[in-house]
């Protein structure tokens, strides 16, 4: 018997796209969203989507965006992540003063988001917007860029095996 179109098992298998999920907070790194979605755009096969905070609109225009954009008055990507299928990569790039970084409970939230199996993208040290020298400024796009075609290799390797 020859196989048919329609049997699944003739099918050639089609790779799926793999999708982000940008979530953007009212911190002034947000004034890098529109070249990180640009930029995420460039690799192939992937989709991008980003989740914002209201407050984060005020350092970018939702114009720039050319993807869909998902907002609400409140602060609930905290639900989106509390709903992430941990089997999935969640990278984080935090974003603060130099003040608030070297708070003890910002390593401790830090740590358990690395508990969790999450990965970090540093902040870096700079001049800061509010004045600040040191630690706390958002990775560079170029950074969170190579780390997501990294982690998507990986990713997708391991969905081949």
């Amino acid at each position: 018997m020859e196989p048919s179109t329609s049997c699944p098992a003739a099918a050639p298998l089609v790779k799926r796209p793999f999708h982000v999920l940008v979530g953007v907070t009212g911190s002034v790194a947000a004034l890098k969203l529109p070249l990180l979605v640009s930029r995420l755009l460039d690799i192939p096969g992937l989709e991008v989507a980003v989740v914002t905070t209201e407050r984060a609109k005020h350092f970018y225009s939702p114009q720039d965006i050319p993807v869909t954009l998902y907002s609400d008055a409140d602060e609930w990507e905290t639900c989106v992540i509390r709903a992430w299928d941990c089997r999935k990569p969640l990278l984080f790039c935090p974003a603060m003063n130099t003040v608030m970084w070297e708070h003890p409970i910002t390593a401790q939230q830090v740590g358990q988001l690395k508990a969790f199996g999450y990965v970090e993208i540093p902040c870096v040290a700079k001049k800061l917007v509010c004045g600040d020298q040191g630690l706390g400024a958002m990775a560079e796009v170029g950074t969170i860029v190579d780390k997501v075609k990294e982690v998507l290799f990986w990713h997708g390797d391991s969905q081949e095996s």
